[in-house]
């Protein structure tokens, strides 16, 4: 039962009512939802003993998502922060009263954000984030006299370079620019945990949709005001995941001990940039005709703008799907609708 008044008094209140009403109806239904699917990919580990998981980057837009979810399920998440070490040198460490002994696994997201300009500082802390950040974090998860048994470290599709039309795996070489040198040098971190006999997983997400934050929240404004369209030709490709299935597809690693080395953490279907227009025009029952030409992204956002928003990498998750991973949202259209309430 809901009581609710809006501006504008007692007339407002009752013409808005059949709006309110639908709008309400859809909030409580997107929840529904999303307890039940969470709750069922709980169910199909409700044999195994629960977890106790590292979180870096957990107030993330993906690492508190995945907080919440494991929590539901009942496993222990202890947040891991940056924190300065006696002589001043970053570090990490658990948060609270929490310890890193005898964690049985860790997920590593934290990292310098990409959607910036990327003067030359801002580069160096990027890479630096990652490649000394994730070295930094191995040595100490390999000091603990019980060191975790799993790091599932984050990388990106970025790794694969600007490739067009090339269909990518995992078995996929790296490609060049700033963003697969990045990502090569984070996962090379990365994988020296293995040496201290953790099973080390180079989990390579694509672009996270999540009307909480990342790449949709930015698009939602313009879509919604009718002046959305394709990004410059809008024929690169865009390998994107639901955040409901990006989460899932992290349980998913923490629970299949067989799965190591890279995998993509991708929806099953990649699209051209003006599918993901017309498509999310669609689903907002909005226009989406106005295109954002090449030369006013690389005006405003730089390097930065030309390898993230027109680069193209059309990514496919084989490891994920090989290992029996579903997809609630096997489509874009289905993972706006989830994410959008839709």
């Amino acid at each position: 039962s809901i009581e609710y008044a809006l501006p504008g008094g007692r007339l407002t209140t009752r013409a808005a009512a059949p709006f309110t009403r639908r709008t309400l109806e859809r909030m409580f239904a997107f929840r529904h939802v999303r307890t039940r699917d969470d709750l069922a990919r709980h169910a199909v580990y409700a044999g195994r003993p629960r977890l106790r998981v590292g979180i870096s980057g957990s107030s993330g837009l993906v690492g508190s998502a995945l907080a919440a979810f494991l929590s539901t399920g009942g496993h222990e998440v202890v947040p891991i922060r940056r924190a300065r070490g006696s002589a001043g040198t970053p570090g990490w460490a658990a948060a609270g009263a929490d310890s890193l002994d005898g964690l049985d696994a860790v997920v590593h997201l934290a990292g310098e954000p990409i959607a910036q300009r990327w003067s030359l500082a801002a580069k160096e802390r990027i890479r630096s984030s990652r490649s000394d950040g994730t070295a930094s974090l191995v040595v100490l998860l390999a000091a603990q006299p019980s060191p975790p048994r799993a790091f599932i470290s984050a990388s990106a599709v970025g790794v694969y370079g600007d490739r067009g039309d090339e269909e990518l795996t995992e078995a996929s070489a790296a490609g060049s620019g700033f963003l697969a040198e990045v990502c090569t040098g984070w996962e090379a971190a990365a994988e020296t945990a293995g040496a201290a006999g953790l099973r080390v997983v180079r989990a390579r997400l694509g672009v996270v949709l999540s009307a909480g934050g990342g790449a949709l929240a930015k698009l939602l404004p313009p879509f919604q005001a009718g002046v959305g369209g394709p990004i410059g030709s809008g024929r690169q490709w865009l390998s994107w995941i639901g955040l409901d299935d990006t989460v899932g597809a992290l349980l998913h690693l923490l629970q299949h001990d067989e799965l190591a080395g890279a995998v993509n953490v991708v929806g099953p279907s990649p699209v051209r940039n003006k599918e993901l227009a017309h498509t999310l025009g669609r689903v907002l029952h909005r226009p989406a005709l106005l295109p954002a030409p090449a030369l006013a992204i690389a005006a405003a956002f730089g390097e930065m703008g030309r390898a993230t928003l027109l680069g193209s990498q059309r990514v496919l998750p084989h490891a994920l799907e090989a290992s029996g991973f579903v997809f609630l949202a096997p489509t874009l259209e289905d993972a706006l609708r989830r994410e959008l309430g839709r």
